[in-house]
This record gives structure tokens, sequence and C-alpha cells, in this order.
């Protein structure tokens, strides 16, 4: 996939749709390699810039560019609200209002969410939606995790229902499978993964 392209052609077997938040400073690989991963797996996956530009400068200065803007989206028909990281990417998400409440209804509906890096910490601990689960999230930011009653497992990938949380960058393939896995079946998972020589 080249650079900040987020417009993958697929199949898009799987009908229900994924949004996954950018926000300036995200952490791009993040980003582009779950929303490829997914894409290669067949799930509909929209990427949405939490402001009124689709354009957004990823961590390392990379230009993303989004498929939508959250004025755009209906996020009732979630089936995955995916929250990826970086510095500013992860603080810029926590202090957008609509995002939070965006977060805080899909999990009070028991709808699946996926974090990655200083997300699950920066983000997802302060609204409660970690409360009571395992989770584990980029090295140094256990403490926020504990804030919001979550219990930090020192793992790659950690999946509690349909709450999955990964630890940063290098993780970010097995944090895409492990959503595939849950969405469409291990095997798929193994399929699409074993494809891009994910070992």
């Amino acid at each position: 996939m080249a650079c900040g392209m987020l417009a993958l052609i697929s199949s898009n077997m799987y009908a229900q749709k994924s949004y996954i938040f950018l926000a300036d400073g995200v952490e791009e690989v993040e980003a582009t390699a779950t929303i490829d991963a997914l894409r290669r797996a067949g799930m509909d996956v929209i990427s949405v810039s939490i402001t009124e530009n689709p354009m957004v400068t990823g961590a390392t200065g990379q230009k993303l560019v989004a498929d939508s803007l959250m004025s755009q989206v209906d996020f009732a028909d979630a089936d995955w609200i995916i929250v990826p990281g970086g510095v500013p990417g992860a603080p810029n998400l926590h202090s957008n209002q609509q995002v939070n409440s965006i977060i805080q209804i899909h999990n009070a509906n028991d709808g699946r969410i996926a974090s990655i890096c200083a997300g699950p910490a920066v983000v997802l601990a302060p609204l409660g939606v970690l409360k009571g689960k395992k989770a584990t999230c980029y090295p140094g930011l256990e403490g926020e995790l504990a804030k919001g009653g979550a219990e930090y497992e020192k793992q790659p990938v950690v999946v509690d229902g349909k709450l999955i949380t990964s630890e940063g960058p290098a993780t970010t393939l097995q944090f895409a499978k492990a959503i595939i896995a849950a969405t469409l079946g291990q095997e798929k998972a193994d399929e699409v993964l074993s494809g891009m020589l994910e070992n």
C-alpha cells in the first residue's frame, strides 16, 4: 500500500462497518496497517478525520487522507470503533468531546472497541471503558490503565470480550489479526496475515 493511501479497493465481504479515528499526530503505521489488513479480509473500514479537514498529519509528518469527516458519519451502524495511538494523536482524540461521546455510546450498546499504543491509556481509560477489563498499552502508560480500573497485562495484544488492546507500532499486524479473528474467525485471520508474510 502506498504511504498514506487509505482508500484500498476491497470486495467488502463483511457488510458491517468499522470506523477508525484519525487525528493529527496519529501513529501512522497503527492506522494504515490496521486498515490495510482489515480491508484485505473484506471488512468495510472507514477512516474518519476528527476535524473538518480530511488531511491529517501523522506523528512522523506523513500526510494521510481520511475517507470521511466526523460530520459525514452516522456511527449507529458501527461494528468496531478503532482508536489508534500516537502523540499527540491520542491526546487529540481524548480532547475531542464528540469522539468521547461516540466511544461511550458504542460501549454502552455493547459494541466492539479496539485500541492500540497510547489509545487504551489516554483515550479509553478516562472514559471508564476499561473498568474491570484486562488490557495492554504502550509501555510506561500502565498507570493510566490502572486509574481507569483496568488490569494491565504485559502482552502484545490482549483480548477481553469485545475489547482488544495492543502495545504499539510493532504489534499492529497482531492487533489487526485479533480484530479479524474476532470478526471473521481465526482461519480467515491466519489466511490474511499469512498472505502478508506476518509470522
